[in-house]
């Protein structure tokens, strides 16, 4: 165990007159250190040593991490004080860093409108990998105050898709196959027994293991219910747009594929019919995943979106109550879906726009909020095992569907 050395060691405290460039850039990295370790006075005596240093770049560093440190000691109005001073001074490799904190201070002030000006200058000078983030905020901002056009647009430019919605692609696949099932003749090609869930034909090979996935993609025959797939089509038109305005097309994209997963194993483990169609269980995945969001890490949304999260509740147990007093559906890869999702909403915070969590947390680093030269985090450890816990019940509940279909 070593001493910590205290921020006085370095002697720049105790000079007076200018600070030499290489006594400014070591206060600049104990300062940093101190910070980690949640010293957040002392890290702020070091900042406000090194401010005023001859080149606008190292007292841009020292302006945005006084900054910081300050907001952790509570003083908000002098942390966004020194936020605008660093935007003030000649363009450098820190005024990114200080638009985006100017951004995040307001927006926990309530002050959207100017909010939503700071991440444009933030986006004027942010790295590639940060723009669709920026571009999600301000979507957000947008839509809070009204401009639903320019919600539209920055939403656009985060997805990096112009436009196109991978839920939308889905539905559109589903609607075209399950048609497709319906009125080609099975003698040309049978698509039913190709993609819904058969349970003996799983438990006989593992290379079926593709029905998990392609059971979403048919439907019970219009003739015997014509509103099975009219139902579930309106359900992930709901939800799933929703799902990826919050992670991203990709993140959508493994949500469903994730909670369809879940929803069939759960079917091909408990249920007791041998068959199964229908994307049921991957929606009851999307709402479960959209409640846990919702709970566990309070997302940053407009009142129209707020209405429908606060119904989903509701609409997920009258659902199920329907689903047991009802015959013939797979209450099963409901329950199994509707899990899933539960598990990846806790587990996985939404990536594209801000949280209360996020805005609110402290000590840590808080999302938009930037001190120089400190990296960030990739997945905890919490979340990596969360996901492996996941992964094993996926593997248990396909061992046990394999010896109930044997």
């Amino acid at each position: 165990m070593t001493d910590r050395l205290s921020p006085d060691s370095l002697g720049v405290l105790d000079q007076s007159g200018p600070l030499t460039r290489d006594a400014a850039q070591a206060a600049l990295a104990r300062a940093r250190d101190l910070m980690i370790s949640a010293d957040y006075l002392d890290a702020a005596r070091l900042y406000q040593r090194v401010v005023g240093f001859n080149d606008a770049a190292v007292t841009g560093a020292a302006m945005v991490g006084l900054g910081e440190a300050l907001h952790r000691m509570d003083r908000d109005e002098q942390a966004l004080g020194q936020w605008e001073a660093a935007t003030e001074l000649a363009e450098n490799e820190h005024t990114y860093a200080a638009w985006r904190n100017v951004a995040a201070a307001r927006v926990r002030a309530g002050d959207l409108r100017g909010a939503l000006n700071a991440y444009r200058e933030a986006d004027r000078r942010a790295p590639r990998d940060d723009k669709a983030e920026i571009a999600n905020r301000m979507g957000w901002l947008s839509k809070e105050l009204g401009d639903k056009g320019a919600a539209g647009r920055y939403f656009s430019r985060a997805r990096g898709d112009a436009g196109f919605s991978a839920a939308l692609g889905v539905i559109g696949i589903t609607v075209l196959v399950s048609l497709l099932a319906d009125f080609i003749p099975p003698q040309t090609i049978d698509l039913f027994a190709i993609l819904q869930l058969d349970k003996p034909a799983m438990a006989a090979s593992i290379q079926d293991a593709y029905r998990l996935w392609t059971v979403t993609l048919v439907h019970a025959p219009l003739q015997e219910m014509p509103l099975h797939l009219v139902f579930n089509m309106y359900a992930l038109y709901l939800a799933g747009p929703f799902v990826e305005r919050l992670y991203g097309r990709a993140g959508f994209l493994f949500l469903y594929l994730a909670t369809a997963a879940g929803g069939s194993l759960a079917s091909f483990a408990f249920g007791r019919a041998a068959l199964g169609v229908g994307a049921s269980g991957a929606i009851f995945g999307l709402f479960g995943l959209l409640i846990a969001v919702q709970y566990i890490h309070r997302p940053m949304l407009d009142r129209g979106s707020r209405a429908f999260m606060g119904q989903l509740i509701g609409l997920v147990i009258l659902n199920l109550i329907l689903g047991f007093a009802m015959g013939g559906i797979d209450n099963w890869a409901h329950i199994g879906g509707l899990i899933t999702g539960l598990w990846l909403g806790l587990l996985l915070a939404p990536r594209n726009i801000p949280t209360m969590r996020s805005l609110w947390m402290r000590p840590g680093p808080t999302p938009g909020t930037i001190v120089p030269a400190l990296g960030s985090v990739g997945m905890s450890a919490t979340r990596v095992a969360g996901l492996a816990a996941l992964a094993g019940v996926f593997v248990v509940l396909w061992m046990l569907g394999v010896a109930a279909w044997s």
